[in-house]
């Protein structure tokens, strides 16, 4: 880049462009949430049939559409901005120069060398003549010795400082040339095709496309707020307030994973992240699942003898091979499959729209899914799955809590409610090997507070909202270990099918008394095969679990049957659990108290 082009640059004109493609990104994001949460509520409420699927299907994909075009807005928006802030950079240290120059008499020419006057040293008898000397840019240990032995041997003392500006100037303009030269295949890289079909391999271009803004952007990206290092809930929300709308896009844009797992953000600022994360992730699953596609796996018997198939020799090659990853990339892609049934579900039976406030596909995969918005939600449920929970079967542990969410929105007598999977720990996967071992939930436990400390940072109504933990199976066993070594941020905990909470009172979960809630079904057996690894020690050789009428906790009428039915529709076992959800405890049915104590003698 010459001296009059970066003399005459203007990143105003960079920066109001950023702004333009940030604005229409932001529609983008407008037409999408129009399309999933009133158009197409409308449609599915309103109009049946084959042409009424079809017409679904194809807004699903004009709504992927404008999700693509919201987040390359985004990449373009910050690519601009860092651009910008780059040759800014190089701009204003040639205009440094230049006014250095200028103050020592010098003068700066159009093609950026370096005219000094005439002078002479101190003691010299004779004025050396004026010149003109060109700068270089960089410059070495070797270089740079040899200059200042020029312009110790030089005459004029007037070289010496020309030189330097003329090199400054020469530095400067490399600056901007390089930036020029860095920028300019990354922009060019952010084309989209001329389809109209925003594809796997579009979507896994824009990760592509990330990384390369942020590998050019680095000076620039290194520039903004940093969020807070092991920040607070409170810290990270402090954090986020105080970004203009130019860097919190930046964040999103180039750090989605990042944004989308901050504990106290708001709700919908995780949930965009987010799902930039799961639109990229599930591309890049889909793509490598169809690059080691499974094959045949049994043909018949050729003998015609018992067994009557045989498994095929490819098969079992291929299953030494890619076996195992491709079961882990199936997995992933059932539980993205399940997160975006439930964005499509929205406005089906009256459920709200939905919040992506974590996600991951790495080890077993990490998924938060809320009902509703709980930044203005009055009443909040925070439900902690179990044993053999991963991403691959959140869809289940998805519907539950919109089964509670129904039940509460109708008891809360017009209050708002959100009801949230939290599936954001490393569960046991094998009952036998790994739910006896309390290090899961003690390790996954610090999360879950963070989280609910997170909903306080982050929530907007003027009230503070009521919150209930919930938790199944193993799940429970996290919540107490979460009261066990912090505060539990909650105001009621229901209790699931739990094998114990690692207290052996209601009083030692965090809330107030009266306000632990506890189901045991009929043909459970998990909670007495679980109290021996899980139960709370009352001193006298007793492990005690929740369903123990010792333990204090208020044991709900339960008509349900085994282990994972709580959350079955129509039930008594779900509506007390919306009761309480809805803060109507009074109105919870409870179990008869036994005369005596007997379990666990």
């Amino acid at each position: 880049m010459d001296l009059a082009t970066l003399r005459s640059f203007k990143p105003s004109e960079y920066e109001e462009a950023a702004d333009g493609y940030r604005a229409t990104g932001d529609m983008a994001s407008e037409a999408k949430d129009a399309i999933d949460n009133r158009i197409g509520v409308g449609l599915r409420s309103e109009v049946k049939g084959d042409a009424a699927g079809a017409a679904h299907e194809q807004l699903k994909k004009l709504s992927n559409n404008f999700h693509y075009v919201q987040t390359e807005c985004g990449l373009v928006s910050t690519a601009l901005n860092g651009f910008a802030f780059d040759i800014a950079v190089a701009k204003r240290k040639l205009e440094a120069a230049m006014d250095d120059a200028s103050a020592g008499g010098c003068t700066v020419n159009a093609n950026g060398s370096v005219s000094y006057p005439a002078g002479k040293k101190p003691g010299d008898e004779k004025t050396a003549d004026g010149g003109t000397v060109t700068g270089s840019a960089g410059g070495s240990p070797t270089s740079d010795a040899l200059e200042r032995q020029a312009v110790n041997i030089h005459p004029n003392p007037h070289y010496g400082k020309a030189l330097e500006y003329a090199n400054r100037i020469a530095d400067a303009l490399e600056e901007a040339t390089d930036a020029d030269t860095k920028w300019a295949p990354k922009l060019r890289a952010l084309k989209a095709d001329d389809d109209l079909e925003v594809s796997h391999r579009d979507w896994a271009d824009v990760k592509s496309d990330t990384g390369g803004v942020r590998e050019a952007g680095k000076s620039y990206f290194d520039s903004l707020p940093e969020p807070p290092k092991d920040g607070t809930p409170k810290d990270n929300a402090s954090w986020w307030k105080g970004l203009s709308p130019e860097e919190q896009a930046a964040h999103l844009a180039l750090n989605a994973a990042v944004v989308g797992a901050l504990d106290g953000l708001p709700a919908e600022a995780r949930d965009e992240a987010n799902r930039m994360v799961l639109a990229q992730s599930r591309a890049q699953v889909e793509l490598e699942l169809a690059k080691i596609p499974e094959p045949t796996r049994y043909s018949p018997n050729p003998n015609g003898t018992y067994p009557a198939v045989i498994q095929n020799d490819n098969w079992t090659k291929w299953n030494e091979k890619h076996g195992e990853r491709f079961a882990q990339l199936t997995k992933s892609r059932e539980g993205m499959k399940s997160i975006q049934e439930r964005f499509d579900a929205t406005g089906t039976k009256g459920l709200p729209e939905a919040y992506l406030l974590g996600f991951s596909t790495e080890g077993n995969g990490r998924a938060i899914v809320a009902n509703g918005n709980p930044d203005t939600a009055d009443h909040q449920a925070v439900y902690v799955p179990g044993t053999s929970s991963n991403l691959g079967s959140v869809g289940g542990d998805i519907n539950r809590m919109a089964n509670v969410w129904r039940v509460a929105s109708d008891e809360a007598d017009g209050a708002s409610v959100s009801t949230i999977t939290w599936l954001g720990y490393d569960a046991p996967q094998s009952i036998v090997k790994d739910s006896p071992f309390s290090h899961y939930a003690n390790d996954g436990a610090p999360a879950y507070n963070r989280f609910l400390d997170g909903l306080d940072a982050s929530h907007t109504a003027e009230s503070d909202p009521h919150r209930t933990a919930i938790g199944h199976s193993y799940g429970t066993t996290l919540i107490g270990s979460a009261a066990r070594q912090g505060e539990l941020n909650a105001d009621d905990v229901i209790l699931a099918g739990s094998p114990g909470v690692q207290v052996s009172k209601a009083e030692q979960l965090d809330v107030p008394k009266g306000h632990v809630w506890n189901q045991e079904a009929d043909w459970d057996v998990v909670p007495d095969i679980g109290r021996f690894g899980h139960g709370g020690n009352d001193r006298d050789g007793v492990w005690l679990i929740p369903s123990d009428p010792v333990f204090g906790a208020n044991q709900m009428t339960t008509d349900t049957s085994g282990h994972s039915d709580y959350w079955k529709e129509n039930t008594e076992s779900l509506r007390n659990q919306g009761l309480v959800v809805a803060g109507r405890g009074d109105d919870v049915k409870l179990e008869p108290v036994p005369s005596a104590y007997t379990r666990g003698r």
